[in-house]
């Protein structure tokens, strides 16, 4: 008796953690995820229903950081076999942003539902993917530190999209479908401009066909992420293609694009061209990886 009786202590205290288990937790796994870039400071509740501040940084050893008004508020529970995922924040999030994480022998998918279950958000642009799900200022991005603390950049992030899968299969991060992220109203203190321009960055990804000739679905060996930087309006033209992957924290991002100043704006976007990129002439080279 004094043994089940035991059993059943330990039984009892372990769902009691897991149950309780603080945000804290959480916040950790996400720190370590992102390579210490997203932090989500000042964690209250628990893992399954919590709230936090998100703060961006620039990494271990980075004395620079940024954070969103207010807190992210998210709770946990079951969907069959996956964790849903609900998320909302006043600042950003369009309603309420649903996700479901499924894991499974050696991987790990997150899914971003379709339009048809984000049906609280507005309906995107003509032409843009799907519906908008939030947006972001882009000041947040100064806290990644370089090169964005020297841009000190303004204006919003917008997010739509129709519907993506991104999945982690034995190392490798994998993107499917489409996303689409505006840049509205862009500026940045180092143009004495009020709006450089407004661009358009394409996010795309098809793993359903593979070079290694498996058709089952599995992912493994999925063509990388196609970027693609277009610019919608504004003085300061910029263009651009590129790819995202690899293995594990081998991933990478490898850019191409080229900036100029629209006609009539050589003069006053001439010192941002010769610091963001390399100059060929009228042309300031972009090259990231």
């Amino acid at each position: 008796m004094l043994r089940w009786a035991l059993a059943g202590s330990a039984l009892g205290a372990l769902v009691a953690l897991v149950a309780w288990a603080p945000a804290a937790w959480l916040c950790s796994a996400v720190y370590d995820a992102t390579a210490q870039r997203l932090l989500m400071a000042d964690a209250r509740g628990t893992v399954w229903r919590g709230s936090a501040v998100m703060v961006l940084t620039g990494g271990a050893g980075s004395r620079t950081s940024s954070a969103l008004p207010g807190r992210l508020h998210w709770d946990f529970g079951l969907d069959g076999a996956a964790l849903a995922v609900r998320a909302r924040q006043d600042c950003c999030i369009n309603g309420e942003l649903q996700v479901r994480v499924v894991p499974g022998l050696g991987r790990l998918r997150i899914e971003l539902p379709g339009a048809t279950a984000a049906a609280a958000a507005p309906a995107a642009a003509p032409g843009s993917a799907g519906r908008v799900l939030g947006q972001w200022p882009a000041s947040w991005l100064v806290g990644l530190g370089t090169p964005w603390n020297t841009l000190q950049p303004t204006g919003t992030l917008q997010l739509s999209s129709p519907g993506v899968t991104v999945e982690q299969v034995q190392g490798r991060w994998l993107f499917n479908g489409r996303a689409e992220i505006e840049l509205a109203s862009m500026a940045s203190r180092l143009s004495s401009l009020d709006t450089l321009g407004s661009y358009r960055l394409v996010v795309n990804g098809n793993t359903s066909g593979n070079p290694n000739g498996d058709t089952s679905g599995n992912p493994v060996g999925g063509q990388p992420t196609q970027l693609q930087l277009s610019t919608t309006s504004g003085a300061l033209q910029l263009t651009g293609d590129g790819q995202w992957g690899g293995a594990g924290t081998a991933a990478k991002l490898r850019f191409n694009g080229a900036a100029s100043a629209a006609p009539g704006f050589e003069a006053a976007l001439g010192g941002l061209l010769n610091i963001i990129g390399r100059r060929q002439g009228a042309i300031s080279v972009i090259t990231i990886g």
